[in-house]
């Protein structure tokens, strides 16, 4: 059988010039002090200790060393003379105390470790910890304190502070409980059960809190990116993480002159209409958090404007040769690939890279069906907190609205978005607040037949939304091709400048003064269609 080798223990201390302190010599043995006690325990044998002090305090070590060695002959004593010029310096304490670490040879083999941390200010306690737990030090943290049922007290008790939180299952469990509140958080309390969706929000939760950098969601519209920036701020917040609110920017608004008062803030009379100085929304997120939606939707020069404000939270407002300084976190949010914008040159590559360290794709509803059924809860929930009125489905209705969404019928064009809208409008409709299987059937012919308008948008088959029959079959093929294309595009756009902008994307920036709108309507009327019936047609 092979003999049980014991390690050499290996004790590093600083010397306590108050409780260390010897007094009367006569009295000495009979009150507690933490160097003699560390070395007085009947089951810790301590081999070699390293008693750090300073100049001032030689004596007082080579007095404490000699009453170590007559209660612990076993002990050898290495006085390490260190001097702090400010002992309430973090930077010099710990500097110090990592350089005397690195003249230890440890052996991990043959020797155990330990740091004493019951003397010392609390800046050198708290660098003990430091220096532990990042393995500097490569030992266990030991405490010495007074034991008041020990008739001796010189020789007090102590307890050794393990930081392999692994070992501590009680911790663990803690730490894995407030994890796994922080993502139900994050899901809004909702049960999801889609595996990558479950696995991404885990990955937020530890990003929310442990990072400030910027975070890039992505996703088709309504996939939720708006919910879930929101609810990370929520987070941080509670984990106090920042101080400020949350700022919401939708950046497709952003259009024109505009844009960068919006963003950036202005100085009174910095453009036209400009009658008092306003602070931006990057000023106004200040210690907060900045959501900024559609952020592909930014003109290059905001674009660069932006990319500075991240790199250096400062930025100068609108007319201001001052610059103004924004401690902001930034969650941007986009549908588009700003991968494919940087090749086509409507997206700044190096602001790409700045916010592209934290990057989640959404998934679309069609892709996560099997959370349908925990989110028709959330927004019948979510309803009735708003309505003050309860609304639910009878069995039957459930099982068909069900058997719909989770069928190929059910494309979810608009993803969460078209299904809090189909919700609202149950629960509106609802008599006597259950949703009857015939609510079910008029929901279902009405969200299909959305779809079907919004598949056709997006085949350019829309003329007929503003052009009779007659009107479009005497089109030669090659104007029908090109005018079923700006019609898709006026039907997504907010107004014509915006279509105009989309259409007149290159030729617009090689003209002095550019009036999209004009353009775009004269285009219009050689085909008699007015802005008026496209909007009607929405």
């Amino acid at each position: 059988m092979d003999k049980c080798i014991l390690k050499e223990v290996v004790a590093v201390s600083l010397l306590g010039t108050q409780l260390d302190f010897i007094g009367k010599r006569v009295d000495r043995w009979h009150r507690w002090r933490p160097n003699i006690s560390l070395v007085s325990q009947d089951d810790l044998i301590i081999n070699r200790l390293y008693l750090l002090h300073g100049r001032q305090s030689t004596r007082l070590a080579n007095n404490v060393a000699v009453d170590i060695e007559s209660v612990s002959p076993e002990t050898t004593v290495h006085l390490v003379e260190i001097n702090f010029d400010d002992p309430w310096d973090f930077g010099e304490v710990y500097a110090k105390l990592y350089d005397f670490c690195r003249t230890l040879e440890f052996d991990l083999d043959a020797q155990e470790y330990l740091f004493h941390i019951t003397t010392g200010t609390h800046v050198a306690q708290i660098c003990s910890y430091l220096l532990t737990e990042s393995r500097q030090f490569p030992g266990r943290l030991i405490q010495t304190s007074p034991d008041p049922h020990n008739d001796n007290k010189s020789v007090g008790k102590v307890q050794t502070i393990d930081l392999d939180l692994s070992k501590y299952d009680q911790l663990a469990e803690r730490f894995d409980i407030e994890r796994r509140q922080g993502e139900s958080f994050l899901k809004a309390g909702i049960e999801t059960k889609n595996t990558a969706f479950n696995r991404l929000i885990a990955q937020i939760e530890k990003v929310a809190i442990r990072s400030n950098a910027p975070i890039l969601l992505t996703g088709p519209t309504g996939a939720g990116k708006s919910q879930l920036a929101s609810r990370i701020f929520l987070l941080k917040k509670q984990r106090k993480t920042l101080q400020g609110e949350i700022v919401i920017v939708n950046c497709a608004t952003l259009k024109g002159e505009n844009a960068m008062a919006a963003l950036f803030g202005h100085t009174k009379g910095a453009f036209t209409g400009a009658q008092q100085a306003r602070d931006g929304f990057l000023k106004a997120a200040d210690q907060g958090l900045l959501f900024l939606d559609e952020v592909g939707e930014l003109g290059l020069e905001e674009q660069a404007m932006l990319l500075r404000a991240i790199e250096n939270k400062q930025f100068h407002p609108v007319g201001s040769d001052q610059e103004v300084t924004s401690e902001f976190q930034l969650i941007a949010g986009t549908n588009r690939d700003l991968k494919a914008c940087v090749l086509e040159g409507t997206f700044r590559e190096d602001l790409l890279a700045r916010i592209n360290l934290w990057t989640y794709q959404l998934p679309a509803l069609k892709d996560r069906r099997e959370d349908i059924d925990a989110n028709i809860d959330f927004e019948l929930d979510k309803y009735s907190q708003a309505q003050g009125r309860r609304v639910r489905f009878n069995k039957e209705a459930r099982a068909a609205y069900l058997n719909f969404a989770h069928s190929a019928k059910a494309t979810w064009q608009g993803n969460f978005r078209d299904l809090g809208s189909s919700m609202i409008r149950l629960a509106t409709l609802a008599d006597s607040s259950r949703i009857s299987k015939e609510d079910v059937a008029e929901e279902v012919a009405r969200l299909e037949s959305n779809w079907q308008t919004s598949q056709s948008l997006q085949h350019g088959s829309c003329l007929s939304l503003v052009m009779s029959d007659e009107q479009i079959y005497q089109l030669d093929m090659f104007d029908r091709q090109q005018l079923e294309y700006v019609v898709t595009i006026c039907l997504q756009s907010p107004s014509m400048a915006a279509a105009g902008r989309v259409l007149f994307d290159v030729s617009r920036t090689q003209k002095a003064t550019s009036n999209d709108s004009s353009r775009l309507q004269k285009y219009l009327a050689k085909f008699d269609i007015k802005w008026r019936d496209i909007a009607a047609a929405k």
